[in-house]
């Protein structure tokens, strides 16, 4: 049997988005002078600077991400000379606009006041003030302050991560490793003291194998944690802490899109960036950026507190596009990449404990993302950059990473900042979605409006107390009869439930052009390559087979983004090809059967993967 084998540095973090991109920016500026020579002394290579790895998941440091709308503040503000234009798919933002959908097809699940809503609109067209009908949809003539990005950028933030990571690899301070897993943190006595990369050369199950190799055991003074929102590391660390009284992480959102080159005569000019609302279904939203190149990035949001057990990303990502608002600038338009993503939305609601002995959280899974906003990459790009500044500040004075010392450098300034101040205004913002989307519309208003003065209350609940059963949420549009055998004939076919459902309740089949409008299996194809390096145990299982042997929703596989989890129609447990995994973390928290061990968790497990889906522009 091999022998783990250990090494010793003194920095070592753990995943590479902005988060990550903002810290490594921040400390190489402390600890390296411009020809690189060392500011400080490395403890474990005298006469070098201090040792920093990173390692990434992903195959490569820009891969798998996502396009994003941001004012850009921190950003900026430790990038003074930033250039977008020496960035790819990056550009100022022009014009905004919020655009509410009206269902063309009357198929979604509307609720009576909705429904009244709509029919107003289409029998009042344009004829009230303010109002700009057009294409069954209204451009609201008021953009509250609270969402509009006005002076900001969008741009992909693949192209933004591969420009950061290049930038902070010349400076020599610090080495990014892609490809490479980290399984999990060593923690001993209480104390973080590194991390231990994903073994090798196993089988499915994580058993050793031919090639075996022991991940090997990274120990490091510091421990930087920015693995995001379903990253191993940090939820483990989660679950040995626990989270501060009164915190939850029962908020998230897919966000589904695709890179696309825009027909010849769409007229939107570069920077332009249009959020929808109402549809194709109430709780979901959508975004459309034009980025340069007569490009753009769009997709849709669907959360968490979407109640329907066979939500489905993809299905309602092709409806959403073929909106008449939309459709007529977007025909003809061919996809360049495909991508997926968890959002964690809890918010400062969801923020674990960002310290302890030997370790600091920052980005997405430590709680940056405003949920009243929509945003977050500013906001993980600032936490990064404190957390950077604490450290330079350490290393200065020679004192060690505790809890305490960190605490009073890199949370200090965490709390003295716009990012604080800002989350604490968002904190109760998305509470009113609980109780349905029009409470939810004025809950944010309220809440932006008045500076978190105001809100709708309402309780946040696990998903396996919101998830109905699929004959609840169809009760009086699909028989229980009809459920039935649609649920035993996509059984027998390995395949999941949506379409027949979706086909049943008068959603229109989507109609394949064969370039924007494509399969999902094509997507994968067409839209990135998904790649899983092999030798890898598979990173989704299921924590009690049992449990999924009597769930009838199996929302995990309705709402898998790659169409990896599938029916077993032998067994009932899902079956699992991380051939096909994009890495969302969507089947995490959409598993509507909670953890035996702890009812906060579900029956998925998402472990550490290498691979996933390559996708630069995302």
């Amino acid at each position: 049997m091999n022998e783990r084998q250990s090494m010793e540095t003194d920095i070592v973090c753990v995943g590479f988005g902005p988060a990550m991109g903002g810290f490594l920016t921040t400390l190489a500026k402390g600890i390296v002078n411009e020809d690189g020579s060392a500011v400080m002394e490395s403890t474990v290579v005298p006469g070098l600077p201090p040792q920093v790895i990173c390692y990434e998941r992903a195959d490569d440091i820009g891969v798998g991400v996502s396009g994003v709308v941001s004012k850009a503040r921190g950003i900026r503000e430790s990038l003074p000379e930033l250039d977008p234009a020496c960035i790819p798919l990056c550009t100022p933002i022009t014009e905004e606009k919020v655009v509410y959908l009206v269902d063309p097809h009357g198929a979604s699940r509307r609720s009576l006041p909705l429904k009244a809503a709509d029919a107003a609109l289409k029998l009042l067209g344009g004829k009230f003030p303010g109002c700009r009908y057009k294409d069954m949809a209204v451009e609201l003539p008021y953009i509250p302050p609270f969402l509009e990005k006005h002076g900001g950028l969008t741009f992909s933030l693949g192209q933004f991560n591969q420009w950061v990571g290049n930038t902070v690899m010349a400076t020599g301070a610090a080495q990014i490793w892609p490809a490479s897993p980290v399984a999990a943190p060593i923690i001993e006595h209480r104390k973080v003291v590194g991390v231990r990369l994903a073994d090798q050369g196993v089988d499915k199950a994580g058993k050793p194998d031919a090639a075996y190799m022991p991940g090997m055991d990274v120990r490091a003074r510091l421990t930087v944690v920015g693995d995001g929102p379903v990253g191993p590391v940090g939820r483990a660390i989660d679950e040995a802490r626990g989270l501060p009284m009164g915190h939850h992480q029962r908020d998230y959102a897919v966000g589904m899109k695709f890179v696309v080159d825009l027909p010849g005569n769409c007229p939107w000019k570069v920077g332009t960036v249009i959020h929808t609302i109402g549809y194709p279904e109430p709780e979901i939203f959508g975004f459309l950026y034009v980025l340069p190149g007569h490009v753009a990035s769009l997709g849709i949001f669907v959360p968490s507190w979407f109640d329907n057990p066979v939500r489905t990303a993809y299905r309602y990502l092709q409806h959403w596009m073929q909106h008449p608002y939309l459709w007529k600038y977007l025909k003809g338009g061919t996809i360049r990449s495909f991508g997926a993503k968890t959002l964690q939305e809890s918010g400062k609601n969801g923020e674990p404990y960002l310290v302890g002995d030997g370790y600091a959280r920052i980005g997405e899974g430590s709680g940056t993302t405003n949920v009243l906003t929509g945003s977050g990459v500013d906001e993980a790009w600032t936490s990064g950059v404190q957390l950077g500044q604490a450290v330079v500040e350490l290393l200065e004075k020679g004192l060690p990473f505790t809890s305490e010392n960190l605490e009073k450098t890199y949370v200090a300034r965490r709390r003295a900042s716009w990012v604080e101040a800002e989350a604490k205004i968002a904190a109760r913002s998305r509470e009113a979605f609980a109780s349905g989307f029009i409470p939810g519309i004025i809950g944010m208003a309220l809440t932006g409006l008045t500076k978190g003065a105001l809100c709708w209350p309402a309780d946040s609940e696990p998903v396996h107390k919101r998830i109905p059963s699929i004959e609840e949420y169809y009760h009086g549009r699909i028989s229980c009869e009809e459920i039935t055998r649609i649920r035993q004939e996509a059984t027998a076919k390995g395949l999941a439930l949506h379409d027949a459902l979706m086909d049943k309740v008068g959603w229109p089949e989507i109609e394949y052009d064969g370039k924007l409008l494509i399969s999902h299996q094509d997507a994968l194809l067409l839209g990135g390559k998904v790649q899983a390096a092999p030798g890898y145990a598979d990173h989704v299982t299921f924590e009690c087979p049992d449990t999924c042997r009597a769930c009838a929703e199996k929302t995990c596989i309705e709402a898998c983004s790659g169409q990896a989890i599938t029916t077993n129609p032998d067994d009932g447990v899902p079956l699992f090809d991380r051939e096909k995994c994009v890495h969302c973390g969507a089947c995490l928290w959409n598993c509507s059967k909670p953890s035996k061990a702890d009812p906060e968790r579900t029956n998925v497990r998402f472990a550490a993967g290498a691979g996933g889906l390559h996708s630069a522009e995302n």
